[in-house]
């Protein structure tokens, strides 16, 4: 877990697997120490929108950008995205679909509900970690958010 002003991305997946493989590729460039990782939807939202509230939430951190597997428990990543897109707290935030549906009703649903981009998991690796870093890369530090 990272610390409260540390958080640049949420990363929404259920896999651990592939919660170690983004982990790996984002440390490879220096931003893994920033992910705070939520196992399913429920969590995700639970971040955001609990009543409980959540510790980081409480601090008023938002992460740069939402990385979000669809194929998720208890809230698939399709209802994630129509929650964070449709509270104005939240529709600001870039939210990357990063899956492994290659399904064009995924890919159109994710656009119509506000993704900022779709992306399929490549199976590879070294394919997956590329692909993972560039994302890092692009939306931490070449992407201009309003603040």
């Amino acid at each position: 877990m990272t610390g409260p002003s540390e958080v640049e991305i949420l990363l929404v997946e259920d896999n651990p697997s592939d919660v170690e493989l983004t982990l790996r590729a984002l440390k490879a460039r220096n931003l893994a120490n920033q992910v705070f990782v939520a196992r399913d939807g429920a969590e995700a939202l639970e971040f955001f929108f609990g009543e409980q509230g959540h510790p980081l939430r409480d601090f008023g951190v938002a992460p740069r950008v939402i990385l979000l597997d669809l194929k998720l428990p208890k809230v698939d990543g399709l209802e994630v995205l129509r929650r964070l897109k449709s509270d104005e707290r939240t529709r600001p935030l870039p939210v990357v679909v990063l899956t492994s549906s290659k399904e064009e009703p995924d890919i159109t649903a994710a656009y119509r509900l506000g993704a900022n981009s779709y992306i399929v998991k490549p199976v590879d690796f070294e394919a997956f970690a590329r692909a993972v870093s560039e994302v890092g890369l692009y939306w931490l530090l070449l992407n201009e958010q309003p603040r």
